[in-house]
C-alpha cells in the first residue's frame, strides 16, 4: 500500500528527508514537500551568503530529488494558515516538520528595540532577497556598525558590509541591497564577542576571506590573543582559524578605508541613542572556567547599525507541541514528536551544524517512520490536499513553476552575476498566470 508523506519546509532538512524517503521506498511513496514561499531551497537561497556560490550548488542535488518519482514541490502554502497540522495528519501517514529556525533570538538588552537594531535573519534575508525582508530599512549613513556574535554569520554580515560594489556584483545579492550598499558610509565594522579567540565559532575559510578584501582590513588586538603555546590544545581547524587572527594582529595598519575590528572580551549591555541606535555599550569581560564574567569596565562603540548574530528560533505551529525555552519542537533522538508527526533539521535540534548536518536527520526520521508505520493507510493524499487548497482558493506553486521563476531570474541577471532574484511574491505569482 502506498505511503503518503508530507514534508513541511523546502530547505536542506526537507530535501534530505525527501531523499532519505526516496531511498527507503522509491516510487512506492508519495512525497509532498510543502513550503510557504513560492520558491524552494530555503536557507540555500535566502541564507547562504550571496558570494558563496559554490555552497549553493547543492541545489542541483535537491533538484534531482524534486524530479524523483512520486515527489512534488508545493510552494506558496503556509501550514497553520492555509491548511492545519490536524488536516495534514488526517490525509498523510507521516508529517515531517523541516521548517528551520527563521526567527532571530532577541538580544535582551535595553535599547534593543531601537531603529537600527536588526537580527541577522532579517539582515541576511534583506541582502539575499527574501520576500519577507526586501523592504527592510537598513541604516547605512553612520560610519560605525556593530555585529554581535562570534560565528560565521557574523563574518558573512561583516564581509557584505565591507566589500566593494565590484566584489559584490558577481554574486546573487539582491539588487536593492547592492544599490543601498553602494552609498554606504560604514567604515568601522565591529565584531563583538563575549569571550576570546579560542572560544569563537568562526571557521577557517570564512576567516581567511577577510584577509583578501579589496578595501577592508581586519584588526585584532594582540593583547586579546592567548599565548601561542595554548593553540596546541585546539582542533586543527580551530588552530588554523586562530592563526588567521594572529596574522591579522601582526599586520601593520594599512590605508584601506574600512576596518573590521574584532572586539573580543566584550559583552553587550545596552544600545543607546536619541530615537535610534547611535552606540552599543559593551562591558569588558574576562574568562573564569571558560565563562565570560563582567569586569564592570564599560566602553561605547559608535554605530548606527547593530546586527545580532546570536541564534535563531523555530516558528511555532498551531496544534504542535513547542519548547519555548529552546525555540524548537520537542522530540526524541530520531525526531519523533509523536507517532505520525516528526521533525528534522533545525526544527528538531536547534540552529547548529552545517548544511550537510541535516542529512543524517532525514535518514533518522525515515527510520522512525518505518518503525511506526509499517504500512500506509491508503488513499491519495496529494489529490486530497489539492482539492482542499483549491476549495480555499489557495494557489500553490509547482516545481515547474519554480523553473519558470528560475529562468526569469537568470535572464534578468547583472553582467557576470548568476541571477537577479525576484523579491515580490505577487510578481512571482503574476508571471505564472
Amino acid at each position: 500500500m502506498t505511503l503518503n508523506i508530507a514534508i513541511i519546509g523546502a530547505g536542506p532538512a526537507g530535501y534530505y528527508t525527501a531523499e532519505a524517503a526516496l531511498k527507503q521506498w522509491g516510487g512506492a511513496a508519495r512525497i509532498d514537500i510543502i513550503d510557504r514561499l513560492p520558491t524552494p531551497y530555503g536557507l540555500i537561497r535566502a541564507g547562504v551568503a550571496p558570494d558563496h556560490q559554490s555552497i549553493k550548488a547543492v541545489t542541483r542535488r535537491y533538484e534531482t530529488t524534486s524530479l524523483g518519482e512520486g515527489v512534488r514541490f508545493i510552494g506558496n502554502v503556509m501550514v497553520g494558515r492555509d491548511v492545519s497540522i490536524a488536516e495534514l495528519l488526517e490525509l498523510y501517514d507521516a508529517v515531517v516538520l523541516s521548517v528551520g529556525a527563521p526567527h532571530d533570538k532577541p538580544i535582551g538588552i535595553p535599547g534593543d528595540d531601537l531603529p537600527g537594531v536588526l537580527g541577522s535573519a532579517a539582515f541576511v534575508g534583506w541582502y539575499n532577497g527574501h520576500p519577507d525582508f526586501a523592504g527592510l530599512q537598513v541604516p547605512l549613513s553612520h560610519h560605525g556598525a556593530a555585529i554581535i556574535g562570534n560565528g560565521n554569520v557574523a563574518i558573512d554580515c561583516a564581509r557584505i558590509l565591507a566589500k566593494t560594489p565590484a566584489e559584490l556584483a558577481v554574486s546573487d545579492i539582491a539588487g536593492h541591497a547592492i544599490s543601498q550598499l553602494e552609498g554606504s558610509a560604514v567604515r568601522d565594522i565591529h565584531i563583538v564577542g563575549r569571550r576570546g579567540p579560542h572560544q569563537a565559532s568562526f571557521t577557517t575559510k570564512e576567516m581567511g576571506e577577510l584577509g583578501h578584501l579589496d578595501r577592508a582590513q581586519p584588526l585584532v588586538k594582540p593583547a586579546d590573543l592567548p599565548p601561542l603555546e595554548a593553540d596546541a590544545a585546539l582542533e586543527p581547524g580551530d588552530r588554523k582559524t586562530v592563526t588567521h587572527l594572529r596574522n591579522f594582529a601582526a599586520t601593520p595598519r594599512g590605508d584601506k578605508p574600512i576596518t573590521i575590528h574584532f572586539e573580543f572580551f566584550r559583552r553587550p549591555v545596552a544600545v543607546e541613542g536619541n530615537g535610534k541606535a547611535e552606540r552599543l555599550i559593551v562591558e569588558t569581560t574576562r574568562l573564569e572556567d571558560g565563562k565570560a564574567v563582567g569586569t564592570g569596565e564599560l566602553h561605547a562603540i559608535p554605530c548606527g547599525l547593530v546586527i545580532a548574530c546570536i541564534g535563531y528560533r523555530t516558528s511555532s505551529i498551531p496544534g504542535v507541541p513547542y519548547d519555548d525555552a529552546l525555540g524548537r519542537f520537542p522530540g526524541d533522538a530520531q525526531g519523533r514528536i509523536f507517532k505520525g508527526l516528526y521533525a528534522s533539521g533545525w526544527a528538531r535540534r536547534g540552529p547548529s551544524g552545517t548544511i550537510g548536518t541535516n542529512r543524517p536527520d532525514g535518514f533518522s526520521v525515515v527510520e522512525a517512520i518505518v518503525a511506526d508505520i509499517p504500512a500506509g493507510k491508503g488513499g491519495d493524499a496529494p489529490a486530497a490536499l489539492d482539492a482542499l487548497l483549491n476549495g480555499r482558493g489557495v494557489r500553490g506553486t509547482s516545481f515547474a513553476d519554480w523553473q519558470v521563476i528560475d529562468a526569469a531570474e537568470v535572464a534578468r541577471a547583472r553582467p557576470d552575476a548568476p541571477r537577479e532574484k525576484i523579491v515580490s511574491i505577487d510578481e512571482m505569482l503574476g508571471m505564472l498566470g
